[in-house]
C-alpha cells in the first residue's frame, strides 16, 4: 500500500491548509510564533529537564559532544554519554555569570559559593580547621580618596557663599534621601579630577596588592624580625571583594586573618595579636602610595587608598558586633554586583557612539569617556582602559583570595556536582571507580542564549525555585 503524499506542495488540499496556517501565524507577535513552534519540539520535556538542571539561567551555554570513561586495565566501558539524543543534539550548561542583572539564577548560585567560601576562612568546614575561628581577624573596608566633592546622602555639603572658579557654588545645603539620583554626582563637573578617579579604578589591583606587602613590612618592623623572616613565621591570608560607590570608585571589603607558616593548619605566633592586626592594618593602608603612570595628558600624582577605613575585629562571641555569618554573607552580596550599582554599563563598549547612546549620569558618562579617551593613549595601553571602560577603569577580579584562606569555587562546584548525582541516584558503580581510569571526551560550543519563548519558560522555571526556596526557607524558620 502506497503511503499518501504528505508533502504540501504536491498535494493542493494539504498545500492549501499549510499556507492558510503560514499566514495565521505571521500575523501572530513573534514570540507567540515562537511558543507554537516550541510547543511542536517532539523533545519538549527533556528541553525542559535541561533548563530546569541550569536552574533556569538566562543564557545557557549549549554544547555538543560525548564522554566515555573506560577502565584503565581492561578498557570496559563504565560510562557513556553523548548529546546525540538530547534535543537538537545538545546540552544545555550554566552559563555561570555573576551578575544579577544578567543572570539571577547563576548569580545567586556563585554567590551562595561565595558565602561558604568566605565562612569556611572564618569558622573552618570544607577542608579548613575549625581552630581558624581563634585566629586574630578583621573585617577591613579600604576606600579610595576624593577626586572633588560629590552629593551625598543625608544631610549635604553645607551651602557656602564661596563659588569654585567655574562660578559653582562649594556646597548644597540639602538634605539627600538614599535614592536621590543626586547622590554620587560632582558639585562641580569641572572641578571634578575624572583622569585621576579612572586611573586610580584601574590601579586598585596594584594597590591592593601594595598593601597586602606592606601588611608584612609593618608587621617585620613593629616586632623586630627581618622583612624575609617574618615571612616564615607568619602568614596573612585574606579574601576581599571590590564594591562600587556612588560616585563610581571602587572600594574593597575584605577579611584579613593571622595564620602560622603553614596556613589555617597552624596557629600565628604568640606575638601575632588582633592588637598588632589592627595596628598594621592602618599603617599598612597609609603608607601605599604609587606613582600615576607617566603621561603629559595629566599631572604628576601618586595614587593612595583614602583616609576613611574601617577596622572591625571577628572575635566569634555571642556579642560579636559583627558576626562570621553576616560578614560572609555581606561579601556574598557584592559578588552578584558591579558597576551597574552605581549607573554604569554591564557590558563591554566598543565605540565612542555606544557611550553617547548609554542611558547614564552625566558623571558615569564622563568618567566611560575619559576611560575611553585615555585608552587611546599609547603611554596608558597596558591598563586598556577602552576594554574596561564601561567598568570604570576598573579591571581586576570582582572577588580575590590569598591561597591558604579557604576553599576554592572549583572544590565548591565539584562538591555541588557529587551531591547532585547522589541525589539523582547515581549508579553505585561510581563509588567503586579507583583511579585505574581513564576518560576520553570531545565538546564543542554550539550557541548561546534562548529565542524569546525559551527565555520566558526559563525565566518561569528560575521564579518558580525561588519560591521554592523560600518556602523551605520559611517552613524551616517555623520548625526551629
Amino acid at each position: 500500500m502506497t503511503r499518501p503524499s504528505t508533502n504540501p506542495y504536491t498535494d493542493p488540499t494539504a498545500r492549501r491548509a499549510y499556507l492558510s496556517r503560514e499566514a495565521r501565524l505571521r500575523q501572530l507577535p513573534s514570540i507567540e510564533r515562537d511558543l507554537i513552534r516550541l510547543g511542536q519540539m517532539p523533545d519538549l520535556d527533556r528541553w525542559i529537564e535541561q533548563i530546569r538542571a541550569t536552574g533556569g539561567c538566562a543564557e545557557p551555554v549549549y554544547l555538543t559532544g560525548h564522554t566515555t570513561t573506560l577502565d584503565g586495565t581492561t578498557g570496559e566501558v563504565l560510562r557513556h554519554y553523548s548529546t546525540a539524543t538530547e534535543p537538537g543534539g545538545r546540552l544545555a550548561v550554566r552559563c555561570r555569570n555573576r551578575r544579577a542583572t544578567r543572570c539571577p539564577s547563576c548569580s545567586r548560585e556563585h554567590s551562595g559559593d561565595t558565602f561558604h567560601l568566605v565562612r569556611s576562612g572564618l569558622i573552618g568546614g570544607k577542608g579548613v580547621p575549625e581552630a581558624v575561628r581563634t585566629h586574630p581577624r578583621l573585617f577591613v573596608t579600604l576606600t579610595a580618596p576624593s577626586f572633588g566633592p560629590v552629593h551625598r546622602a543625608g544631610d549635604c555639603h553645607r551651602a557656602r557663599r564661596r563659588r569654585c572658579e567655574h562660578g559653582r557654588q562649594h556646597g548644597c545645603g540639602r538634605t539627600h534621601s538614599d535614592t536621590d539620583p543626586l547622590i554620587g554626582q560632582p558639585l562641580c563637573a569641572d572641578c571634578y579630577d575624572y583622569p585621576g578617579h579612572v586611573l586610580w579604578n584601574a590601579m586598585a589591583p596594584a594597590l591592593w596588592k601594595a598593601f597586602r606587602d606592606n601588611l608584612y613590612h609593618h608587621v617585620a618592623t613593629r616586632t623586630g624580625h627581618g622583612r624575609s623572616q617574618v615571612r616564615t613565621l607568619l602568614r596573612v591570608s585574606t579574601a576581599k571583594v571590590a564594591e562600587y560607590q556612588k560616585r563610581g570608585a571602587v572600594h574593597f571589603h575584605a577579611v584579613i586573618r593571622f595564620d602560622g607558616p603553614d596556613g589555617p593548619t597552624s596557629p600565628p605566633p604568640p606575638w601575632a595579636t588582633a592588637d598588632l592586626l589592627m595596628e598594621t592594618v592602618r599603617s599598612a593602608a597609609a603608607a601605599v602610595a604609587l606613582p600615576r603612570p607617566e603621561s603629559a595628558a595629566y599631572g604628576d600624582g601618586r595614587l593612595s587608598f583614602g583616609t576613611q577605613l574601617d577596622a572591625h575585629p571577628l572575635t566569634g562571641g555571642d556579642g560579636a558586633r559583627l558576626t562570621d555569618d553576616a560578614v560572609a554573607a555581606y561579601v556574598a552580596k557584592y559578588t552578584s554586583k558591579s558597576a551597574e550599582t552605581a549607573g554604569a554599563a554591564d557590558r563591554r563598549i566598543t565605540t565612542l557612539a555606544e557611550i553617547r547612546a548609554l542611558h547614564v549620569t552625566p558623571h558615569i558618562r564622563a568618567l566611560i569617556t575619559t576611560a575611553w579617551r585615555l585608552g587611546g593613549l599609547p603611554e596608558l595601553e597596558h591598563l586598556r582602559l577602552r576594554t574596561w571602560a564601561h567598568m570604570l577603569g576598573y579591571r581586576g577580579h570582582c572577588l580575590t583570595k590569598t591561597r591558604a584562606y579557604s576553599t576554592t569555587y572549583g572544590q565548591l562546584r565539584a562538591a555541588r556536582a557529587e551531591h547532585a548525582r547522589t541525589l539523582a541516584g547515581a549508579p553505585a558503580l561510581y563509588a567503586d571507580w579507583d583511579n585505574e581510569t581513564t576518560t576520553e571526551s570531545a565538546w564543542r560550543f554550539v550557541e548561546t542564549g534562548h529565542t524569546p519563548a525559551e527565555a520566558l519558560i526559563a525565566a518561569g522555571i528560575a521564579e518558580d525555585l525561588a519560591t521554592n526556596r523560600e518556602i523551605a526557607r520559611q517552613s524551616a524558620g517555623e520548625r526551629s
